[in-house]
């Protein structure tokens, strides 16, 4: 079997290393990663079988990580990742969908045999796939060990991107730049929505110049009219209006690092207080790319963007982006920086954020939100589509 694979081992190595000196500052041994992105970043493995559990272990002692899953998905850890056979794991089959047992009880067995019963082991406690009875069967088949919740310590090792990674960042925003351009093309009267739907999965995939998309980690978001303030309302059948706001959030991925998007539209002639807000959203978007250097806080960005607001009257509830980069369902924020007021994270050059503008007014909602990538001149633009109310007459 061959398969191409979107990183030389060197950068793998460098990225274990890396781990494994976080894990020594935060006192820990042993790391289970469950995080489907986690155990990608960390390995290369990558397939759909995170409905399942699996495993990456990264141990101190070890200098490649050892990869454990379904017996069916072994030969794809043999094909995406440059990990040695004998760091490759299958658990029993008949523990998969088990009333009683669970396959972590043959992680608990693969662990004792490494001598490492008694470590101090940490676990992915808010990872989406790591659950409450995987959780238990590790803790009561390891009764020596001591857990801790990692706190996302791989999450935050992913948060400066390489320049190998920054290559898929941008080929993923010129493929969500295409798509959301040809997704606005077909945006009609009597259009169904769920065909606006079906035309942003197949430019994704398709992607563009010879470079495919990926799944994304969500589905694309549509909203109209007065649903616009409801941000994550997704298609239906009903066609699309003569007239009203259409708001499109979505998301392009390469080898699974992704560029998110959101560009609002009206078709006919938008009022005043429409264009007014775009108009805004847009000054704040500006006036964040423009700061957005490294050794700026990241809640002074915030604060760039609430101003703007403030002075023409609008407020933002809640944060305003998030830290984005390689992911899988069903999300695609890396769940470490936010921006918004109390984050004191320093920005780094190769920290990629979704700055998302969404404003939620009464009646309405509008979001001009941009993926970008923080360089020494200020954040870069990820994507390629124009910053403006959209009208389509």
């Amino acid at each position: 079997m061959t398969y191409d694979k979107p990183f030389l081992p060197d950068e793998f190595r460098r990225r274990v290393q890396d781990v494994k000196q976080r894990m020594e500052r935060a006192g820990l041994d042993l790391l289970v990663c469950q995080d489907p992105a986690n155990m990608g970043w960390l390995t290369g493995y990558d397939a759909w079988s995170f409905q399942y559990p699996q495993a990456v272990l990264v141990h101190l002692e070890l200098d490649v990580p050892i990869w454990m899953g379904r017996l069916v998905d072994v030969n794809s850890a043999f094909v995406t990742t440059d990990l040695p056979p004998e760091n490759i794991f299958s658990f029993s089959d008949h523990l998969v969908n088990h009333p009683e047992l669970h396959p972590f009880d043959d992680l608990c067995q693969l662990i004792k045999s490494r001598g490492w019963h008694s470590a101090r082991i940490g676990v992915e406690m808010d990872a989406h796939y790591y659950t409450a009875r995987g959780h238990q069967h590790l803790v009561n088949g390891l009764p020596n060990a001591r857990f801790f919740d990692s706190c996302g310590l791989v999450n935050w090792a992913r948060l400066v991107k390489s320049k190998a990674e920054i290559v898929y960042m941008r080929e993923a925003g010129r493929i969500v730049s295409n798509t959301m351009l040809e997704v606005i093309s077909t945006l009609k009267p009597g259009v169904p929505q769920y065909q606006i739907a079906a035309e942003v999965y197949s430019s994704q995939i398709r992607g563009i110049d010879g470079k495919y998309g990926d799944y994304t980690s969500a589905c694309p978001l549509i909203q109209f009219g007065d649903n616009t303030n409801a941000p994550h309302l997704t298609w239906t059948d009903k066609p699309l209006p003569k007239s009203g706001l259409v708001l499109l959030e979505l998301a392009a991925a390469r080898r699974h690092y992704h560029a998110p998007l959101a560009r609002t539209v009206y078709i006919g002639k938008p009022p005043e207080e429409v264009k007014r807000l775009a108009n805004v959203i847009v000054e704040g978007v500006d006036a964040v790319l423009e700061i957005a250097k490294p050794g700026e806080v990241v809640e002074e960005v915030d604060a760039a963007w609430q101003n703007i607001l403030k002075r023409n009257g609008y407020v933002k509830k809640g944060r305003s982006g998030y830290s984005i980069g390689l992911n899988y369902p069903p999300d695609w924020n890396e769940r470490t920086v936010s921006i918004r007021s109390g984050d004191r994270t320093v920005l780094q050059a190769g920290m990629c954020f979704h700055f998302q503008t969404g404003i939620r007014l009464e009646d309405f909602g509008a979001a001009i939100s941009e993926s970008f990538v923080v360089t020494e001149a200020g954040g870069e633009r990820l994507t390629d589509v124009d910053r403006r109310l959209i009208v389509v007459d």
